[in-house]
């Protein structure tokens, strides 16, 4: 099975269109089954390629869902995989039956061989490791085999905390100051204490797992089987792809961490109702719950952090009495009125950077974001128009779109945001499985900005970010900088409300189902599915030789071409050959780029090393040979640029206010004057500006 990566919780396309085929309606008493129901319906008759449910299709989930609730071969023993082999074939059966019998058994077995765990790491834990010991632990887990005794796991189990603990006692015997005071013998119990309580708190977290969290696991296992975006949101998991996509939620303002039994504060959101009211601090312990309208706290001391969050949480303009334990000992009631948070982190920010007396513009853009329950509120297409504006305000000369790690969002968004870069036509095409195709289109004929442009990129750029930079290549409307290609997510999202499709629901929440409707194209007729977009000039990253990227996850779709929109090239008086040319021969000459490429290499054999000595002398000189190679690339951070950004006029009154805001914004602004890739583009924007007074001036000559 290959890597998923985190990219999935935001390498998304989402068009809520209604679905004809939802008006169907649906009973069953019993919850999991008739989530079954659901789920299978909307696969076989929504998605825009439906697989067969056959026994291949059996197999394929019997390996995932197994890989998913026991990723290490920690629990399962080979026993167990042998008693589970006689679903192999039947699970297609029991999907189109809405049987539950093999997650029934796996679940069950999965909690006995759970508890098992925690008695066998603690048993291991209790004897001193021998680091003299000559032997290594591999951490190739999909090709590690089912223990076939109790013995032989628990020498798993021993290998593999003795290499979590080897790391904590070598950075003990490493730091002078400890080894001065204890014994080797000391630290070593010391490490293995600190490897105790780290898995002691991994447990608490699995304890607080419901049958209901393991079933999103195997209905996201079948799901998954159609293509890599293709999920179940369990109730609570919606409520945040929702805060997610809207940036904003209501309630107090505060991030709240689970560590043994105790929940504790560990940030207080800038600009939320907590923030404002300046008595709520990062460390507080939460020890009970009481709603404004109630007599009776309800105690959360022990209590599953989502279920914690859900009493916390509510309609803004009521309030919530938090009884906390302060970081000084203390024990006090907190009334806290709810609001609506903003995370400011998901929307759009911009900052203006001088050059040879020119000044450019810089947006960061790191979602395209909206509120699908109020379209009046803020999104991306809106927030970047309002940005480009202040910006031009400053004398704007030429701006950058960073659009680096931008995992997607809106299609409508995405569309409406095209728009502002050109005068009117076509941005995107999309399919839908049997149907003509669509041609999304910006009506607008007005232009937000007409200069310079360059879209920054990189392999995490995805969806709608790959729509954006594939359409503005294509009009020729802007140079796309960065990766050799981006993520290569070509393909359309709609979320149902599951709730809507049940008749008369006694089963509560059921959550929501995201599902593959379309695939999109680019406007010249190409496919970014698989493919990506391939950038004008292409800039190694750290991430270049790694496994990245939609072809390298599992059931993708395929790559396909249709006919190209009708559309017009920019009628541009930039020399963008010239420019290109000029920026790949910066490229090629740098040093940074250089060493970046071999970084990015170096990297890539680290994360394909499986091997690791279990013995500390050799373990140590690794580790030291590793520094000494990792210290080569020390330039790379310590890279300057000349360039100074500065915050907008209308932001600096807002940061004198907002401490936190002020901080984030010096963080970012002197990330930028350290980043190579944005100088590149400020020097691609110099050089289109000059390419266009020197056109402009042969022009007037002619």
């Amino acid at each position: 099975m290959k890597r998923n990566i985190n990219i999935f919780l935001v390498s998304i396309l989402i068009a809520f269109a209604s679905c004809s085929f939802t008006s169907k309606s649906f009973d069953n008493p019993d919850k999991d089954k008739l989530l079954m129901q659901l789920v299978t319906y909307l696969l076989e008759e929504g998605h825009f390629e439906p697989k067969k449910i056959n026994n291949d299709f059996s197999e394929a989930v019997f390996v995932s869902f197994l890989n998913q609730v026991d990723p290490f071969k920690n629990y399962f023993y080979q026993s167990d995989i042998d008693e589970f082999e006689r679903f192999k074939t039947e699970i297609d059966d029991q999907i189109l039956n809405h049987e539950l019998s093999f997650f029934n058994l796996v679940y069950e077995r999965l909690l006995t061989r759970i508890e098992e765990s925690k008695k066998i790491y603690t048993q291991v834990l209790e004897i001193p490791f021998d680091y003299d010991l000559d032997e290594s632990f591999n951490t190739d887990y999909e090709n590690k085999s089912y223990a076939p005794t109790k013995s032989k796991m628990m020498d798993n189990w021993r290998k593999q905390l003795k290499f979590s603990t080897l790391s904590n006692y070598h950075d003990l015997v490493s730091d002078e100051k400890e080894a001065s005071k204890k014994s080797n013998a000391e630290l070593e119990v010391e490490a293995r204490a600190s490897t105790l309580k780290s898995l002691n708190e991994t447990a608490t977290y699995i304890d607080d797992l419901r049958r209901e969290d393991w079933m999103s696991m195997y209905i996201n296992s079948i799901a998954e089987e159609f293509d890599p975006h293709t999920s179940y949101f369990a109730p609570q998991d919606k409520d945040r792809f929702d805060a997610q996509m809207s940036g904003k939620y209501e309630g107090i303002g505060a991030r709240l961490q689970k560590k043994m039994d105790v929940i504790t504060i560990t940030e207080v959101i800038s600009g939320g109702s907590a923030w404002r009211q300046n008595k709520l601090e990062v460390g507080d312990a939460i020890l009970k719950v009481r709603q404004e309208d109630e007599i009776e706290a309800v105690n959360v001391v022990g209590m599953r952090l989502d279920d914690a969050v859900k009493l916390i949480k509510g309609p803004k303009g009521t309030n919530v009495i938090l009884t906390l334990k302060k970081v000084d000992g203390t024990i006090e009631d907190l009334s806290i009125p709810r609001d609506e948070i903003e995370l400011e982190e998901t929307y759009a920010k911009s900052t203006i950077v001088e050059k040879e007396g020119t000044t450019f513009g810089v947006i960061n853009l790191p979602k395209f974001y909206i509120d699908f329950e109020d379209y009046n509120s803020r999104n991306a297409a809106t927030d970047v128009k309002k940005e480009i504006e202040r910006l031009k305000v400053e004398g704007m000369q030429g701006l950058v779109l960073d659009l680096r790690n931008n995992g997607g969002g809106s299609l409508k968004t995405v569309v409406d945001l095209g728009g502002l870069f050109i005068k009117e036509g076509p941005i995107v095409q999309v399919r839908s499985t049997g149907e003509e195709k669509e041609v999304l289109r910006d009506t607008d004929r007005s232009i937000e900005w007409e200069g310079p442009l360059v879209i920054l990129v990189n392999e995490l750029s995805a969806s709608a970010s790959e729509i954006l930079a594939a359409a503005m290549q294509d009009y020729k409307r802007a140079i796309v900088i960065g990766s050799k290609q981006t993520y290569g997510k070509g393909t359309v999202q709609n979320i149902i409300d599951l709730n809507r499709m049940v008749r008369s629901n006694t089963n509560g929440d059921m959550g929501a189902f995201k599902f593959t409707t379309q695939k999109y194209y680019r406007i010249n007729g190409g496919s970014t599915q698989l493919e990506g977009v391939k950038s004008d000039v292409v800039v190694p990253d750290r991430y270049t030789y790694i496994e990245i990227g939609e072809k390298n996850q599992d059931n993708p779709l395929e790559w396909d071409e249709i006919a190209p929109a009708n559309y017009n090239v920019w009628e541009r008086t930039f020399d963008y050959e010239t420019t290109i040319k000029k920026s790949k021969d910066r490229m090629n000459s740098s040093a940074e780029i250089k060493l970046i490429d071999d970084n990015a290499r170096w990297i890539k054999t680290m994360r394909d090393r499986s091997e690791y000595s279990l013995n500390f002398s050799n373990y140590s000189q690794e580790l030291e040979l590793n520094e000494k190679e990792a210290k080569r690339f020390d330039a790379l951070s310590e890279y300057q640029t000349n360039l100074t950004f500065e915050s907008l006029p209308y932001e600096r009154p807002l940061m004198e206010q907002d401490s936190v805001l002020k901080i984030n914004r010096a963080r970012w602004h002197e990330n930028l004057s350290k980043d190579i890739y944005m100088e590149e583009a400020i020097n691609v924007l110099s050089d289109l500006k000059n390419s266009y007074n020197s056109n402009k001036l042969a022009q007037i000559k002619d």
